[in-house]
């Protein structure tokens, strides 16, 4: 006789259930589209990070439009901060310059560090003036140059790595689990309608 033929597992009985798929795949993804927006978006911030057009020089006061939400710093071309310069900063409330993190910016021919961070208690304009030993030019630019856009950088690149590594996890347990399913259903269901006793009747004496 020919042996029966296994019984058919639907795939929706199945667990879990392949909707998991999906979601291993939105994961990655998001966060793929994630990495790559915050890549391009800082790189973006980056090449517009000081704005060189608009320098000044030593005894120059510029007239700044700030406010505490987008933060300001003052750069200096071709020389890195030193005791040598110093800056003030006039207008409503208590403004501050503090020291800066250590950074840079690039343009085809020029080298620029920030020399102050400007901190503004609200909206409002005002004044700065720079003064230092020698000839410098000054320029207004944004906190985070090319060393700030490197951690940027890290994360960018870090995130699609981790939803392809998520998303991988996910497909694979999901895969091994529903195996593992399939083969206790296929045992319950083989063995529940496996083994017949055939009953034959003694001969009449």
């Amino acid at each position: 006789m020919q042996p029966l033929p296994s019984p058919q597992i639907p795939a929706n009985e199945l667990r879990p259930g392949r909707h998991w798929y999906a979601t291993a795949a939105a994961i990655t993804v998001v966060l793929i589209v994630l990495g790559v927006a915050i890549g391009v978006y800082r790189f973006k911030s980056a090449i517009d990070a000081v704005d060189t057009v608009n320098q000044f020089a030593n005894g120059d006061t510029v007239t700044l439009r700030l406010d505490p939400e987008n933060e300001k710093a003052i750069w200096i071309k071709e020389r890195g901060p030193s005791s040598d310069q110093a800056c003030g900063i006039t207008g409503p409330g208590d403004p501050r310059l503090t020291d800066p993190a250590i950074d840079v910016f690039l343009t085809r021919d020029e080298t620029w560090n920030p020399l102050y961070t400007i901190a503004v208690p609200r909206a409002g304009d005002y004044q700065v003036t720079c003064t230092s030993q020698g000839p410098s030019r000054y320029a207004i630019g944004d906190i985070g140059g090319l060393v700030t856009f490197g951690g940027w950088l890290v994360l960018a690149i870090l995130l699609p790595m981790l939803g392809i590594s998520i998303g991988a996890a996910i497909v694979l347990v999901t895969a091994f689990r529903r195996r593992g399913h399939r083969k206790r259903l296929l045992a319950e269901r083989c063995g529940s309608g496996g083994s017949h006793v055939s009953v034959s009747s003694s001969p009449a004496l």
